[in-house]
Parts: C-alpha cells; structure tokens; sequence
C-alpha cells in the first residue's frame, strides 16, 4: 500500500523486518507519500503551503485528533485521535543499506494517487493528483525499489 510507513514509529525497525522476510535475491518495491509531502500543511486553511511538520524522525509521533477519516464514510467516529511518525527519505534509504539490501532504483514523482492537499491539487493526465500552482517545486511521491542479497 501506498502510505503505510507513516504509521510506524522506527523506520530502522522496518526495514531489519523487510530485510529478514525477503529471500536471498528478493525484491522490497515501495511506492509511498514523499516525506516533504508529509511534512506539509496549510496554515489557517490558506491556499499556501508551508513546512509544518516534522521531516525527520522523531521518537514522538505527530498527534491528530480530527474527525472523519482518509476513507468516504459516512460513519460518525467516536474515537478520533491518530498518531503518525514521519521518516525523512535518507533514514528510509539508510535503513535499508544498513540492514544488507542494495538499493536498485529511487525514483521521485510529481503526483499522488490521493487528494492530499484538498483545494490545492487537480487531477493530472496520469489519473493522479497533483499540486494546481507549479508540481515541478516539490515530490509528492517515490518508488524505490530494494534487493536482498544473494545467498
């Protein structure tokens, strides 16, 4: 899934999992949200963006409590508090080297396959979403792609 990494507190910690469930030769391919697409908000409901969340890893999560969910529902949630870490892209590629994988392919996108800035972003000709005011500024996503060493 794309999206995922945001919810695990030590990206070191994955990437010893991904490492040890991957056979000799096997392939880790990640396509996930960019870090600086993570680390942006928009002030006061502005149609600017800024760099208001952390970029790095931090040993305490980034606390939500808002309502609804990322997913159409129309259930009303009683419990709504979240909480997500992000992982700078050098701690995710770091991660992986340090635990013996070799690193075949890091790719930076334009889009996104979500609404992640809503009132921000418009459909691109791809069928994913990008930022409306000059994409080209800033990655919204990656893909790389990892390799376990051979036995």
């Amino acid at each position: 899934g794309i999206g995922a990494l945001c919810w695990l507190p030590s990206i070191s910690r994955w990437a010893a999992v991904v490492a040890g469930l991957l056979a000799p030769g096997g392939r880790l391919f990640l396509r996930e949200g960019h870090p600086v697409l993570w680390a942006l908000a928009q002030p006061d409901g502005s149609r600017r963006v800024a760099l208001e969340h952390p970029y790095f890893e931090r040993s305490k999560p980034t606390l939500w409590d808002e309502p609804g969910s990322y997913v159409a529902t129309d259930h009303v949630f009683v419990h709504t508090k979240s909480v997500e870490w992000n992982h700078g892209l050098g701690e995710i590629v770091s991660a992986l080297l340090a635990n013996g994988l070799r690193i075949a392919m890091l790719e930076e996108h334009d889009s996104v396959p979500w609404d992640a800035l809503p009132g921000m972003m418009q459909r691109a000709d791809n069928g994913e979403y990008q930022l409306m005011d000059r994409p080209w500024r800033m990655p919204h996503t990656y893909t790389l792609q990892a390799v376990a060493p051979d036995a």
